[in-house]
């Protein structure tokens, strides 16, 4: 009988009960309990292995660049110019579910994007749809998208992602185009998503660096009405590490 239940178990996709069946069944500890508590605990097998199954799906599907950073291995200990008390107060829901925004600016190698993909790495853990991509690559994939008919369907999927990360942001030069597919971008996450933006520009250069003035208003209009502002200062961890 034991050999059927988990059988049919794995049959009906129900893989978390099944191996806790398997492992609780015929437990001295787990015999004296009543059928609603050891139906409660398959239940929380099962609930338990499809979050974790989710979580893998999420950071497998966005592209981290660090898929195992998190807050908790961020160094305080070197003077990059962190405030410890904002990073632990962006650590909740708070911003992420009012769809506000994080901009990280500092030199080459300060550790930006490992910041970027903790937050990315955190929503994954909080069950959200997130997205990675450099700065250059985003650019090249609307290009492709515009050029095989998929224009609107990819920035559709952009635009319902919970949470964009933008690494590197400035990297080369815009053209109109650019700066048309990066409003277009911002836009339509406005009020519906957040973003986390990297770049070694700092922010107050952000409106020359995207020249058109009138896409550059409505762009840091938009990114900025509601953003929390990083900016890290120093020598490149990189070099320290090496």
């Amino acid at each position: 009988m034991k050999e059927q239940i988990v059988s049919k178990l794995y049959e009906m996709k129900l893989i978390g009960m099944a191996k806790g069946y398997e492992e609780k069944s015929g437990k001295p500890d787990h015999r004296d309990l009543s059928f609603e508590e050891f139906l409660s605990m398959l239940v929380d097998d099962e609930y338990i292995y499809r979050r974790n199954q989710k979580q893998a799906r999420l950071l497998h599907l966005a592209k981290l660049k660090y898929p195992a950073a998190c807050f908790e291995d961020i160094d305080y200990r070197t003077a990059r110019g962190i405030n410890k008390a904002k990073m632990v107060s962006l650590q909740n829901e708070e911003w992420f579910l009012a769809h506000q925004n994080v901009i990280i600016t500092g030199p080459t190698g300060i550790g930006k994007s490992y910041i970027g993909c903790a937050f990315g790495n955190k929503a994954c853990r909080n069950g959200h749809s997130t997205l990675y991509f450099r700065w250059s690559r985003l650019l090249s994939n609307i290009h492709a998208a515009r050029g095989d008919g998929t224009y609107l369907k990819y920035l559709n999927k952009l635009s319902k992602t919970k949470l964009l990360i933008i690494d590197d942001f400035g990297m080369n030069s815009m053209s109109d185009t650019d700066r048309k597919d990066l409003m277009e971008v911002i836009e339509d996450r406005y009020n519906t998503g957040s973003t986390v933006i990297t770049s070694q520009l700092p922010a107050k250069q952000w409106h020359g660096f995207i020249g058109d003035p009138t896409i550059a208003d409505a762009v840091c209009d938009r990114l900025f009405h509601s953003a929390h502002v990083i900016e890290m200062k120093g020598g490149s961890m990189r070099r320290r590490q090496s």
